[in-house]
């Protein structure tokens, strides 16, 4: 249990590396931003590793596509795995592109037996390149299909079965996707197997009243809190992770922010969960 993290943003490289602020336990950072050998970011990063656990979150796995993993990216990655040594690698259930072109957008799947058999084959072999498992996010969806013959926590729990991944649970990307499809976000929290889920995502969404659009770029609302307070009833202490990907603001307001889920995890457990690191000097 690593504890309660943020996503780290360049805007935020100067008082990261200066203040070392110890109400963050860990940070998790967008693979591709990070993959060439040399340059300013992978310096960044090899400094807040020699202080801070990290996990990568990628954009590039291409999970619900039929076309084999892209192995130029995989090599990279496994590089940078190497290095960094973060504690798991995560990625999303969706597709981004194909024959060689990024959508640049994370985009829904259908939920059936066709694609729970390509997008098994695909992590067993991506799992297999990298010699580890990997964690997939649930995405936020704005239509369902009709040819879908599950539900999506089930055919996450199908993927789990099949090849040992486990679950990025984005409890903002739940009640973002059940409120634009009109299911139950406590019944699709209650239905993933629970001993699958290695971290949650927390993060804002736009309210557009008839439908949500998950943007990252306001504060977690009540009803996210609510429910993240719910998830961690049901799956006890799980790594937190806080995004924040536009309208950034000052750091001490994300951290502050960040209490709030670890109160929440310690209120609903009756724990005191410790930072995962000490105080800088």
């Amino acid at each position: 249990m690593l504890g309660f993290g943020l996503g780290l943003r360049s805007v935020h490289y100067e008082h990261v590396l200066s203040q070392r602020p110890a109400g963050v336990d860990w940070f998790e950072l967008i693979s591709e931003n990070y993959l060439a050998p040399g340059g300013r970011p992978r310096a960044i990063l090899r400094a807040v590793r020699e202080h801070y656990p990290v996990v990568l979150h990628g954009l590039s796995f291409n999970i619900g596509t039929n076309e084999a993993p892209d192995l130029d990216y995989l090599r990279q990655l496994k590089a940078l795995i190497r290095e960094c040594e973060p504690a798991w690698v995560s990625d999303h259930l969706c597709w981004t592109g194909l024959h060689g072109r990024t959508s640049h957008d994370l985009l829904p799947i259908s939920y059936q037996a066709q694609t729970l058999q390509q997008c098994s084959d695909k992590i067993e072999q991506i799992q297999d390149y990298l010699g580890q498992i990997i964690v997939l996010e649930n995405p936020a969806v704005y239509v369902s299909f009709r040819s879908s013959t599950m539900t999506e926590p089930d055919f996450l729990n199908a993927l789990v079965a099949r090849t040992g991944c486990e679950i990025l649970l984005d409890v903002n990307n739940v009640y973002v996707s059940t409120f634009n499809t009109g299911g139950d976000p406590h019944a699709y929290i209650d239905a993933l197997n629970p001993r699958a889920i290695r971290q949650f995502h927390l993060a804002g969404h736009t309210d557009n009243t008839s439908h949500l659009i998950d943007t990252h770029d306001h504060p977690v609302c009540d009803a996210v809190w609510r429910l993240y307070e719910h998830a961690c009833s049901r799956f006890g202490p799980v790594a937190t992770l806080l995004e924040r990907d536009d309208h950034i603001p000052p750091f001490p307001e994300l951290e502050a922010e960040l209490q709030q889920a670890r109160q929440i995890q310690e209120r609903v457990l009756g724990t005191a969960n410790a930072p995962a690191r000490a105080s800088a000097p």
